[in-house]
């Protein structure tokens, strides 16, 4: 398994369509932060991300709270705002709106996703934009590498080969809005998801040269190369020998190379990892000690007093508190 397929299986990322929004300029379609709307929208525990693709004609977008950054993006585009900022989809930039909070807290007893029109009474003849609005929700602790290393705006083309599967798509799930069809929900909320990896595979191939964060890290030959033995054995006794030795790299250029990227050292991923992994068997229902044994610890209390110093509650504690969560 591929190192970004391992983190977004761990952190649990599930999605959802909620809106297909049909608007003629000029219009201005405003999004509230998710922290105020997460529990309606997805009703999970967890960060929620808000994303739009356009299908038809082009906007400009931009997070509410980072003025003097609209991108244009037009069909075959997908917008993401990993921290869940406030953000805009509008005809024009710069411009400003008010969320619509009827259609967030609105009834949802109608088919996802639902339709909504804006400036419906505009000239004829003016240009329309189409797209279609969704969240995806995922755990951020223990340890979730990929958020932290996202801009708070990620703008990105769905490739081409993509896009021909990704419209047919789209067009089912928005005909199954007016029908009660079994499986639609399961539908939608694999399609969000597989739009968003198609968002993060475009993200990470236009990313400069120069880039430094985790997915960069991702097509580092050296730095790449290590995450993927990490994730593929994280219960591995790996040192910070081995790993540089695997990468054909001397300890110390190794260590300073993964560190720039990663913007942890090579160590203190593992060990982050390595609890990450750990939590999610604790979920599943795996004791303390099998989940010890499991991502590498030959030593209980060594665990806890691991597990601890990164979540802030020893890992029973964390069990029950996801248990009752859930």
């Amino acid at each position: 398994m591929d190192v970004l397929s391992d983190v977004l299986l761990a952190v649990r990322l599930s999605g959802a369509l909620f809106y297909d929004v049909n608007a003629r300029s000029p219009f201005v379609a405003q999004s509230p932060a998710t922290e105020l709307i997460a529990e309606r929208v997805m009703g999970e525990v967890g960060h929620v991300i808000a994303f739009h693709v356009v299908t038809e004609g082009a906007c400009w977008t931009e997070p509410v709270d980072t003025p003097g950054s609209p991108v244009r993006i037009g069909a075959g585009e997908m917008v993401i705002f990993p921290g869940g900022n406030a953000n805009i989809m509008a005809s024009d930039p710069g411009m400003r709106g008010t969320p619509d909070w009827d259609a967030y807290f609105r009834t949802l007893d109608e088919p996802l996703p639902l339709s909504i029109a804006v400036n419906e009474g505009a000239e004829a003849g003016a240009e329309r934009c189409r797209f279609v609005c969704g969240y995806l929700v995922c755990d951020t602790r223990p340890f979730n590498p990929l958020l932290a290393a996202l801009p708070t705006m990620v703008s990105a083309p769905v490739s081409a080969e993509s896009w021909q599967w990704v419209a047919r798509l789209l067009d089912a799930a928005v005909e199954a809005s007016g029908q009660d069809t079994a499986g639609r929900d399961a539908m939608l909320a694999k399609l969000a998801e597989l739009m968003f990896v198609e968002a993060l595979r475009g993200h990470i191939a236009t990313l400069p040269p120069d880039a430094r964060s985790w997915v960069a890290g991702l097509r580092d030959p050296q730095v790449g190369a290590a995450l993927r033995l990490i994730h593929a054995e994280p219960e591995r006794a790996w040192t910070l020998e081995q790993l540089a030795r695997e990468v054909s790299m001397s300890r110390s250029a190794f260590a300073e190379r993964f560190t720039a990227y990663v913007q942890v050292p090579p160590m203190q991923y593992l060990t982050r990892w390595r609890l990450q992994r750990a939590a999610r068997l604790l979920e599943e229902g795996r004791t303390a000690s099998q989940a010890a044994t499991a991502v590498g610890y030959q030593s209980e209390a060594a665990f806890h007093r691991a597990f601890k110093r990164l979540v802030g509650v020893p890992p029973g504690a964390w069990r029950r508190g996801r248990r009752h969560t859930e």
